[in-house]
Order: C-alpha cells, then sequence, then structure tokens
C-alpha cells in the first residue's frame, strides 16, 4: 500500500514539473558587446523573438525539455545552440561572430529595413569615412566621386559639385542627410550639397532607380550621407578634432565632434569651419572668384529603450562662395573683374589685382547661402513588427550678389521651406516574406525676397506617395519588389516684375501696381507616377553572387523646367522652362556577378535604362544659328523633352593576395553611353544631336596600396598608395548649338601617405594623412567642368579656351581623438 501511495506521488509531482511554464532568458554578445535585433528562433515551435539595445531577450510559458535555439542577425554568422530547461528561469550567453565579408556590409538606403548587402539586388555601394580621409577631397561629392565607379559630379569649381549617377543629375538624384531628403534648391547649376563632409561617417549610393522608396526625383539613384552615431560605453566623453591644409587653394579647414553616453542617451555635437582662397592651375593661373567660406554646426540626442529608439537632430550650414563669370583681357589673359551695371562690357573689364587673387577675403559678388534642418527619426517596436516616422523641417535661405555699384543688393533672393514626412510599418515576417507599407512625401513654399532677377516664381508644392515592398530568401535566392503609387501637385499664382525707380534694378510688384509686367503666369497641375521594382539575388556560395533588377522610375518636372523664365546670376544663363512637360518615367535593367574569392574581389555590373519624356537643357539660338542674348554677358538656355537611352558597365577588381598581406592592388572601369531620342532632331540636325549632355567618357582608376601589417614604432599600420585616373576623350557629346564641345583625355596620377600614431601601451595619439592630387601639374578640363564653357572669346593668344580644372595639390589632414 505505500509503495503505491508513494508511485501516486511520483506520478503527480511528475505531471506537475511537465505542467509548470519556465523562462528562458538571454543575452547576445559580439567581441564582448551587446547586440540588438538578433532573431532568436525556437526550432519546432512558432516561437520567435529579438534581442534588444542591451542584447537581452526572454522566452516566457515554457514547458520544461531540451530546445535547439537558433541565433541570426545581419552582419553576423548564424548559431544554434541547444539548451536543456528544467528550472523556472534558466539564463544563457550566446556570443556571435561578425561577418568578414564586405557582401555582409549592412545597409539602410533603398531597403525596407536593415538589410545585407549580398541581399539586395539593387546596385548599392557604400563608402566609408576611412577611405574618404585616404583621399584628397575638397568636398564630401567629390570623396565620393573618387570611391564609388559610376558616380561623377558636375563642377563649378572646387566647391561645387553635383552629384550624377550614370549620367543622371539634378534632380534626378535624390540626396539624403540621414535618411531625410535634402532640399535646398537642387536644380541649381553653382552650389554644391548643403552637408558637413567631416560630419559624414558612411555614404551609401543606390545605382539606379528608388522610386519605390522615395518617389520622384530618385529616377537615377539615391545617395545617403550617414552622420556620425558614438560606440562607446556609459559614462563616456569622446570625441575628435580634425585639421586638414591644402596648397592649391590654401584651404584650412578644421572640425571638432563630441560625443556622450548615459543611460539611455547619446549626445553629439560637431562644429566645422572652412576657408580657401581661388585655385590655381598652369594655364589659368589663379582662377578668380572659386574663393569660399563655410561654417557648419549640428547635434543631436538619441535614446533607446526596449520599445524602440527616438533621435532628434538640428544642422545649420553657412556657405560664403564666390561667383566665377570668366571674364579676361583678351591679350594677357589675366582675370578681370565687373565694376559696373549700367554699360559693363565684358571685354573691357579693369584686371583684377594679384593681391586679390590671393586673398581669402570673399569679393562683392558672391553667394550667401544657409541651410536650416530639424527632424526627428523615431522607430517603435511591436513584437516582430516596428513602426518607423521621420519628420523633418528645412529651411534654405540662398542670396547671389551680382550688383558691383549696389553690392549690398542680392540679385537673387529666395526661401524655400520644406516639411518632410516618412512613415512606414514593417509588419511581422509572413510565411517568410518581410513586407512593408508606407507613405511620404513633403510640402514645399518657395518664396522670393528684396531681389532684382526673378528665375523662378514663388510656388508651392505638395508630394504623397504609397508604396508596398517584400523580400523573401528561398534557399540560395533572395527575392524583393513592390510597387508605388505618386502624386505630385505644384501651383503659383501670377507673379509680376516692375522696375525700382531707386536703383534702376528689377522688383516684384503686386498685380494692381499697374508698372509691372506679368513675368509668371499662374499655373496649377498635378504629376501622377507609378513605380515598382523586381528583383533577385542568387548566392551561387557565400562568395559567389549573381544580381538581376528590373526597375520603373518616376520623376515630375522641377521648378525650372516648367516655370523658369529669367536669369540665374550665379549661374549666368537665362533658364527658360516649358509648363506644358510631362513627367519623366524610366525602365532600368540591371544585372551583375560579385564574387569574393580568397585573393580578389571582383564585380561587374550592366545596365540599359530608357527614358521617356527625357528633360534637358539646350542653348537658345536665332535662325541664323546665333546664340540668343536676353542678358549681356549671360548664356540662354532653353528646356527640351524627348526619349533618351543610357546604358553602360562598371567593373571592379580588386585584388589582394593572402600570401602577401601588406599589398592591395585596386581596379575599376566605368563606361556609359547617353543617347538622345529626339527624331526630329536627329534627322534634322544628324550626330550633333545624336547624344545626350553630361554623359562622362571613359574612366579608369587604379591604385596600388602597401599597409605594414606591424607597427613600426609608434606607427601603427603606415600605408604608402599610387593611384591614377585615366579619362577618355569625350566624343559623344551634344553638339547641337555648341551646347558641348569635345573634351580632351587626360590621366592624373595621385599618391599618399599614411598612419595611426600610438604609444607603446595602445593609446592613439592621432591618424595623420600626407597626400598629393594631380603629382604631375597636368592641365586638364572636365567635360563635366561648368566653367570650360566660361569663355568670351572665340581665339585666344595661347590657343586654350575656357577656365581649366585644378592643378597639383598637396593636402595634410591630422585627426586627433579627444
Amino acid at each position: 500500500m505505500n509503495s503505491l501511495l508513494l508511485s501516486c506521488f511520483c506520478f503527480l509531482m511528475s505531471l506537475n514539473v511537465m505542467a509548470q511554464k519556465l523562462t528562458l532568458k538571454g543575452l547576445v554578445t559580439s567581441q564582448n558587446e551587446p547586440v540588438e535585433n538578433i532573431t532568436v528562433k525556437i526550432l519546432g515551435f512558432n516561437r520567435t523573438t529579438k534581442s534588444d539595445i542591451s542584447g537581452n531577450y526572454q522566452f516566457n510559458n515554457l514547458p520544461s525539455g531540451n530546445y535547439d535555439l537558433v541565433f541570426s542577425g545581419i552582419g553576423y554568422q548564424s548559431k544554434k545552440v541547444k539548451v536543456a530547461l528544467q528550472r523556472d528561469t534558466t539564463t544563457i550567453i550566446t556570443a556571435l561572430l561578425s561577418l568578414s565579408s564586405n557582401l555582409n556590409d549592412v545597409v539602410i538606403t533603398g531597403v525596407n529595413r536593415a538589410t545585407e548587402l549580398r541581399k539586395s539586388p539593387v546596385p548599392i555601394a557604400v563608402i566609408s569615412r576611412k577611405s574618404m580621409d585616404q583621399n584628397v577631397n575638397t568636398n564630401l561629392i567629390e570623396a565620393i566621386v573618387k570611391g564609388v565607379p559610376g558616380v561623377t559630379a558636375v563642377t563649378t569649381g572646387p566647391n561645387v559639385s553635383k552629384p550624377f549617377i550614370r549620367g543622371l543629375g539634378y534632380n534626378r538624384v535624390l540626396t539624403l542627410y540621414d535618411g531625410l531628403r535634402q532640399e535646398g534648391q537642387q536644380w541649381g547649376d553653382e552650389h554644391g550639397i548643403e552637408v558637413d563632409e567631416y560630419a559624414i561617417t558612411r555614404a551609401e549610393v543606390v545605382k539606379g532607380p528608388a522610386s519605390l522608396t522615395y518617389g520622384s526625383d530618385a529616377l537615377a539613384g539615391v545617395i545617403n550621407m550617414i552622420p556620425y552615431t558614438p560606440t562607446i560605453g556609459n559614462g563616456e566623453l569622446k570625441g575628435d578634432f580634425t585639421a586638414n591644409y591644402q596648397s592649391n587653394n590654401g584651404l584650412v579647414g578644421s572640425s571638432i565632434g563630441l560625443a556622450y553616453h548615459k543611460n539611455d542617451w547619446k549626445y553629439t555635437f560637431r562644429a566645422t569651419g572652412k576657408t580657401a582662397h581661388n585655385y590655381k592651375n598652369k594655364v589659368d593661373g589663379l582662377v578668380y572668384g572659386t574663393a569660399f567660406r563655410e561654417y557648419s554646426l549640428s547635434a543631436a540626442a538619441r535614446v533607446d529603450k526596449t520599445w524602440g529608439f527616438s533621435k532628434t537632430a538640428v544642422t545649420y550650414y553657412d556657405n560664403l562662395m564666390e561667383i566665377p563669370d570668366g571674364s579676361r583681357d583678351s591679350l594677357s589673359r589675366k582675370f578681370t573683374r565687373q565694376v559696373l551695371d549700367d554699360g559693363d562690357d565684358i571685354k573691357n573689364r579693369p584686371i583684377v589685382p594679384e593681391s586679390d587673387l590671393n586673398s581669402y577675403a570673399i569679393n562683392p559678388l558672391h553667394q550667401h547661402i544657409q541651410h536650416f534642418r530639424f527632424y526627428n527619426t523615431s522607430q517603435f517596436k511591436f513584437g516582430t513588427s516596428d513602426l518607423n516616422i521621420l519628420i523633418g523641417g528645412q529651411q534654405s535661405v540662398r542670396r547671389e550678389y551680382n550688383h558691383p555699384t549696389l553690392p549690398g543688393q542680392a540679385g537673387l533672393y529666395v526661401v524655400l521651406n520644406t516639411f518632410n514626412y516618412d512613415f512606414k510599418y514593417n509588419l511581422p515576417d509572413y510565411a517568410g516574406i518581410e513586407s512593408t507599407v508606407g507613405v511620404n512625401g513633403m510640402y514645399q513654399g518657395n518664396r522670393s525676397k528684396a531681389a532684382t532677377d526673378f528665375p523662378i516664381p514663388d510656388y508651392d508644392l505638395f508630394d504623397i506617395g504609397a508604396f508596398y515592398f517584400a523580400k523573401k530568401s528561398m534557399g540560395k535566392i533572395d527575392i524583393s519588389g513592390g510597387l508605388r503609387l505618386d502624386r505630385r501637385n505644384i501651383r503659383w499664382d501670377d507673379f509680376y516684375v516692375g522696375n525700382d525707380p531707386k536703383t534702376g534694378f528689377g522688383k516684384q510688384v503686386s498685380a494692381t501696381d499697374g508698372t509691372g509686367q506679368l513675368q509668371f503666369p499662374s499655373f496649377s497641375k498635378n504629376y501622377y507616377g507609378l513605380s515598382g521594382s523586381l528583383g533577385f539575388t542568387y548566392n551561387i556560395s557565400e562568395k559567389l553572387l549573381i544580381k538581376a533588377n528590373i526597375a520603373r522610375g518616376y520623376r515630375a518636372p522641377n521648378i525650372t523646367e516648367i516655370g523658369s523664365n529669367g536669369l540665374d546670376p550665379g549661374a549666368h544663363i537665362v533658364y527658360l522652362g516649358n509648363r506644358t512637360f510631362k513627367p519623366e518615367f524610366n525602365l532600368q535593367e540591371d544585372i551583375g556577378i560579385i564574387a569574393y574569392l580568397k585573393d580578389a574581389d571582383i564585380s561587374l555590373e550592366l545596365f540599359n535604362n530608357n527614358i521617356q519624356n527625357y528633360i534637358y537643357q539646350s542653348r537658345l539660338t536665332d535662325a541664323n544659328g546665333n546664340p540668343v542674348v536676353i542678358v549681356p554677358g549671360n548664356l540662354t538656355y532653353q528646356y527640351q523633352q524627348s526619349k533618351a537611352r543610357l546604358y553602360g558597365a562598371e567593373v571592379s577588381v580588386n585584388l589582394h593576395p593572402g600570401t602577401i598581406k601588406w599589398l592591395s592592388f585596386s581596379n575599376s572601369l566605368a563606361y556609359i553611353v547617353g543617347l538622345n531620342q529626339n527624331q526630329e532632331l536627329l534627322n534634322k540636325y544628324g550626330r550633333e544631336a545624336k547624344y545626350l549632355p553630361f554623359i562622362p567618357p571613359l574612366q579608369v582608376r587604379t591604385e596600388i596600396k602597401a599597409t605594414a601589417q606591424k607597427p613600426i614604432g609608434i606607427f601603427a599600420q603606415p600605408y604608402i598608395k599610387i593611384d591614377a585616373a585615366f579619362f577618355g576623350d569625350q566624343d559623344k557629346f551634344y553638339a547641337l548649338d555648341n551646347t558641348e564641345t569635345f573634351t580632351a583625355g587626360y590621366t592624373l596620377v595621385n599618391g599618399g601617405i599614411g598612419s595611426t600614431l600610438r604609444s607603446r601601451k595602445g593609446k592613439t595619439f592621432c591618424d595623420i594623412f600626407l597626400q598629393a592630387d594631380n603629382i604631375f601639374n597636368v592641365a586638364y578640363q572636365s567635360n563635366l567642368n561648368r566653367l570650360k564653357y566660361f569663355e568670351y572669346y572665340n581665339q585666344s593668344p595661347n590657343g586654350r579656351s575656357g577656365i581649366y580644372n585644378m592643378g597639383r595639390n598637396f593636402s595634410f589632414k591630422v585627426i586627433v581623438p579627444i
């Protein structure tokens, strides 16, 4: 009887244990640091969770027993762990190994959520702060151009670079700052991106239509400039001080950044200043009107909680930049300057004194560009889904002073206010499908202030778009795609311009004034766009994959293309728009092969891009073929619209022999052809109208670099490198009305050395970079250099025309940790 009672008791106890619900807790780390957003899955059960900001996760209400846990996350090797769950609460610590291949770089641009590079079928390139520091750069876009094949820039001196991706630029390339679209009169030729180059730690470049995620203006691609976010311990204050000097234009730049971490909060701050006098080359000497002075401030605060994160940031950018016009003395070829308004003769101006050419002082004819930005980006987690919200406001203030007799009077004075919104909801995974729905857009208002020239009207713009994006992995194949619908409304009222009797210049007047002329008749129109993409990545192996993608992009005409009718003083161009233009649509096919082998990284990317309603600039001429001059000393351009096609290839071969670890040999090639398919012009003018404007020539870049694998005294990982950039002849140009001319090819040789300086105890003193661009001081003109066409004589004594690019330039940069 006793034995029977004992057996029943044991049986009941075992049932109680089996029915008891237990808890499994865990911590995920990598290199002794907690890792968030790691997916933890219990095999055989429909139970999944993710690690939080502290690397912690938890499963509740589990029966006792043995479990298999699988840990996976972007940028980390997956890991399987066996766990025996017997007591009330069990805690385990799991360490993951990071993936070293560049294919496993995590990107956040052009995708619905953070994604490994290998899983995105869209061509995406990444350039790090380290790569930027190891090149001589006069601005941020130049740094990206040197690091990403297929990206080029239209320049107006060393401080102005407008990014182009595969032959397309201006409002076809969307630039982002920390995910917020950059709005600052980007249609203009004569000012660059209003971003502090020292504040950017990484840039991601989408090469191809990204309208699915971003709507209009991402027809050619996206450049996302990502600011520094600290990874420091609680209670730590860290920072850096950067100083840079460049010999050619005497550029002096300095920047200080600070970061502080307290509990759940992280704070960052940065202040930057740069100034330079006129740049020089051996043909033109010092190029008058290219000096600049730039200041930037930024600050951010971020809080991380179990529910997600929220980051609020503010930036301020201020740039004083001279306006070059290229006027010269006909015999000496020395630069001259404008001193009169009425009666000015561009071929009979006084020569600029040598003292003014070397001066850091900004001359009276200059631009003043200011940009303010305030935004918040937040993520709210709901189990296995999350909501991402980005709200931002920005103001661009642009003044161009072009009146020498009244230097305080702005010729152009426009204020652009923009409110951006972006809502994305990442749905819970369903049947292995990761999907996102989203709505984003902006509201804009542009107003002219106390100006004398009015190239564009005062307009209002409202933009909204909704999209669905999904991706799924099936064995070795990753598939992604989606659809988007956009609507943009742009409108303005009648805009009258009259004469100011006090100054003799133009001014905005009301309709009831009676003295003004109607320069911009009222306008209102809606533009609609349907865009989408579909692509796949086939992982032949961990190191070899094939990518293919087809995407339809959309772009509504920008304000100058449909509304311009006047002089832009900084560009020295009278723009004439066409309000009947239709939206641009393109269909681009991409295919790529990427191999990350033991001793080499190899990639081949091919693309074909057909564009409907392509809009481009062409010089306006009269019936006799002579240039139309509306404002003396300024060119006149009229926008055209037609079909177009661009196709090309990018090849990269980077060698890093495993047996010679100190040596790397990097090579890239980019080739683009842009065809104008305006059949009427082709039938009438033939080859002169065959090609599109601003298409870069064949480009080949090669670099050989030696990096010490062991410290040499205080020098940690010192390197020495030499590189060459070859640019072929550009004989495929838009020659109609002399819009473009033939550009001869050239080769630039550059070099550099650098190192981290450390004490014997491993403390870093600083990073130093000594570099030289254009070592042999080659005189050259890029076909994307707008100054090439700043010429007012048919012939010159030295046989040269226009202004040449920068000559030899030595750079010294030091970065000191704080």
